[in-house]
């Protein structure tokens, strides 16, 4: 799947890049690059800490990037989602009640960002692309989806709903598991989940971002060659109608997933697994 950022209009709501505040930027470059293939360029940035952002590249297009996290900001895998004025929704964040954390900031040859914070406590990064972006997804060690793990569903599909128009879709029951799909335009576009048991009570709302596996090398072999670089097997490979899916944490903590979507299961219910979060 390729999502295009229009160059005449840059539409609202649609993921249109993913990236990595983290706590050691070289141990993480060396870790994605080596499981993902990715290579580095360095650009200036005013919305980080130390002016730096790396932007991770697969052949001749981006996949995503990385900075060190700001010190008491969450770290981890985060999706930056398009909205035609920046300024329009900063205000509109703080009208639905989220607080803004960063921004709006200007990013040369980069378009404009946002942080915030939703009424739920997750991160929000709103983003204003420039008109020739183009993000593409869905190819082998690319961006593939994102689920946003959260205490209050009801809250959240609220706040992302009036932010973007939104239409929430239940997946399943909604009983054992509450797990909705985000629709624009009848199509799915982001995940909500709301966080049962298996996490512990204090584990802050966060983003999980799956980035797609090529059938050849398959998820098994992928998450083995995490262990090998450093990183950890939160929840071993199972089976899904969205694909043969592996829960990891890089040699930070930071958690992602992977997906090889050339494998479904029809019959299925979500891993009941410990809590990634808790050490």
């Amino acid at each position: 799947m390729s999502i295009d950022i229009p160059a005449t209009s840059n539409p609202s709501g649609v993921p249109c890049w993913v990236e990595l505040a983290t706590t050691d930027e070289a141990v993480t470059r060396d870790f994605y690059g080596r499981l993902f293939g990715w290579t580095y360029h360095l650009d200036r940035d005013p919305s980080t800490p130390n002016g730096r952002y790396l932007t991770a590249s697969l052949e001749t297009f981006d996949a995503s990037g990385l900075y060190h996290a700001w010190a008491g900001w969450p770290t981890g895998w985060t999706v930056r989602i398009s909205v035609p004025s920046i300024v329009n929704a900063a205000a509109r964040i703080e009208h639905l009640g989220g607080k803004l954390m960063l921004g709006p900031v200007d990013v040369p040859r980069r378009g404009s960002v946002v942080h915030a914070i939703d009424p739920s406590g997750a991160p929000v990064v709103l983003w204003q692309p420039p008109p020739d972006w183009d993000f593409v997804s869905g190819l082998p060690n690319t961006f593939s989806s994102a689920d946003l793990n959260t205490r209050d569903g009801a809250a959240t599909d609220h706040f992302f709903g009036r932010l973007f128009n939104y239409k929430a879709v239940r997946i399943g029951n909604g009983r054992s598991i509450d797990y909705v799909a985000w629709r624009l335009n009848q199509q799915p576009l982001l995940y909500r989940y709301v966080m049962g048991p298996e996490y512990h009570p204090d584990t802050a709302p966060h983003w999980v971002v799956y980035f797609e596996i090529d059938h050849a090398r398959g998820t098994d072999a992928t998450a083995g060659h995490a262990l090998l670089l450093g990183g950890k097997v939160l929840i071993e490979p199972y089976d899904s109608p969205w694909g043969r899916i592996a829960h990891l944490a890089d040699p930070t903590g930071a958690i992602f997933s992977i997906v090889d979507r050339s494998v479904t299961a029809e019959n299925w219910s979500r891993a009941e697994v410990d809590d990634p979060y808790d050490d």
